[in-house]
């Protein structure tokens, strides 16, 4: 193959000029033929690596040589096909055969080369499989099936949920501080998402035998994300560790997965401010305040000011002169004055004595009392520290929505974590990269090879023979 790279480089160097593909067409040219160079080295590289001798022993267990085939790999280049050993533990007759030379090599999933399961995850983690596949086309590299890339992330989210505590607690090892940062939010915040175990009318039916309303559109249910977002000392985002659970009972694996991330950064730098920053759902501050130690709590300043304008725009009517007026008024006061939130509640207080009918103006009246020490807006900013659950916002958006909302999608539990898993790495602090060297090595292992085997019971008959006589 190295041979017909040269040969074409020879001819086609300057010759494409003359061609009526012109240059792409030498690319494509080019391209095709080093990457069948590359698989005919990695094809190489891979077959040294089997084991052709009577017994290997693995992790404590011995294996025996039951036969060789060909069998074909997925590498970052191409298909490869190469001539492996199988082997049998012949006490365990229901025991699949394994591979010595997967186990070398790293071979994902029994088909996809490390570099090549690497690029396959992240890809598809970005975008639905069916366009995966055609970006990988359009390469000319490897050229995985849609269905193919579709079974990747699941495999690969079984293995890590099914020891996660430990796969995470190596990537909080591993994760460093920026050392500019000043303050450290933490943040929740969910989001609706379709999905295969969210029937409507099944959610109906329960809402309405426990005598309540089904809350939320019918076939959705809440992805949970959870931020630590590391702020300089003008309070402004320098980066962040974002990760997203698919719906649970009370968030209660995506809360404890940022307890230990919080504790994990603050051991490292307990020097850290601390915000807890989100916006007024009660559950939110339920496990903020009651299960985050320390810090100040803070409303996310961006909604607060839509309860001011929707109990203003009540008052004075949606999209008016004098609703904007005062909001922009009053939004000043609560973002610039030491005693912001206190003129804002004695405007709505006002507000509701004029206009003692209006639901909407008691209800933002309740919501800015019921959270005025959460609302300290001017003291933050001087302290430098952030007022804006925009990371967590915007987690919820492209960890999430971006990816699991597209038109016709229905996810079940294990198909999205497997998403949401992935996402979070590509989103986080250059955590994609060490996931993956954790995940990757839990395939492969250590091979002892042994020879000149004998069968036991092959050694017993020769030790049972009577000696020659003399």
């Amino acid at each position: 193959m190295l041979a017909e790279v040269q040969d074409f480089l020879k001819n086609q160097r300057v010759g494409w000029k003359d061609s009526k593909g012109g240059f792409g067409e030498f690319e494509r040219g080019l391209h095709a033929r080093v990457m069948a160079f590359e698989r005919e080295l990695v094809a190489e590289a891979i077959e040294a690596a089997d084991v052709d001798v009577e017994a290997v022993e693995i992790e404590g267990t011995v294996y025996r040589r039951v036969l060789r085939r060909e069998q074909e790999y997925l590498t970052a280049a191409g298909p490869v096909t190469v001539m492996r050993t199988l082997y049998k533990d012949h006490t365990d007759e229901g025991s699949r055969a394994i591979v010595p030379l997967e186990l070398r090599v790293g071979i994902v999933e029994g088909y996809w080369t490390p570099l090549a399961a690497q690029q396959g995850a992240w890809v598809v983690s970005q975008m639905v499989p069916k366009l995966g596949e055609e970006l990988f086309e359009r390469m000319g590299n490897m050229a995985p099936s849609k269905s193919t890339l579709d079974r990747l992330p699941k495999a690969l989210s079984d293995r890590w949920e099914g020891d996660r505590v430990h796969f995470e607690e190596a990537l909080r090892e591993a994760d460093v501080v920026p050392r500019d940062a000043v303050s450290v939010a933490v943040s929740l915040d969910g989001v609706l998402v379709p999905t295969s175990d969210g029937d409507g009318p099944a959610k109906r039916a329960k809402a309405a035998d426990e005598g309540r309303v089904a809350q939320g559109p019918a076939g959705y249910r809440e992805v949970g994300c959870a931020t630590l977002s590391f702020c300089d000392a003008k309070g402004e985002l320098i980066s962040a560790v974002r990760c997203g659970r698919m719906p649970e009972a009370n968030k209660a694996t995506l809360k404890k997965t940022l307890l230990a991330d919080l504790d994990a950064v603050l051991l490292q730098r307990p020097n850290l401010k601390l915000v807890k920053l989100a916006d007024a759902a009660r559950d939110n501050w339920t496990f903020l305040g009651n299960e985050v130690r320390g810090g100040v709590e803070c409303i996310d300043f961006f909604h607060a000011a839509e309860h001011l304008n929707a109990a203003l725009a009540d008052a004075y009517g949606d999209g008016t002169l004098e609703t904007r007026r005062r909001f922009e008024g009053l939004r000043f006061n609560l973002l610039e004055d030491i005693d912001g939130v206190e003129r804002v509640i004695r405007s709505l207080a006002y507000l509701k004595g004029k206009f003692p009918a209006s639901k909407a103006i008691k209800a933002e009246l309740a919501f800015f009392r019921k959270n005025r020490h959460r609302m300290a807006y001017k003291t933050l900013r001087d302290q430098g520290l952030p007022i804006g659950s925009g990371v967590v916002e915007a987690a919820c958006k492209t960890l999430a929505a971006q990816r699991l909302k597209l038109s016709g999608m229905r996810w079940g539990r294990e198909g999205g974590q497997a998403i949401l898993t992935l996402r979070g790495w590509t989103q986080s602090n250059d955590r994609f990269d060490r996931a993956w060297a954790l995940l990757a090595a839990t395939y492969r292992a250590e091979v002892t090879t042994f020879h000149n085997v004998v069968p036991i019971h092959a050694a017993r008959r020769e030790d049972s023979r009577p000696a020659p006589s003399r």
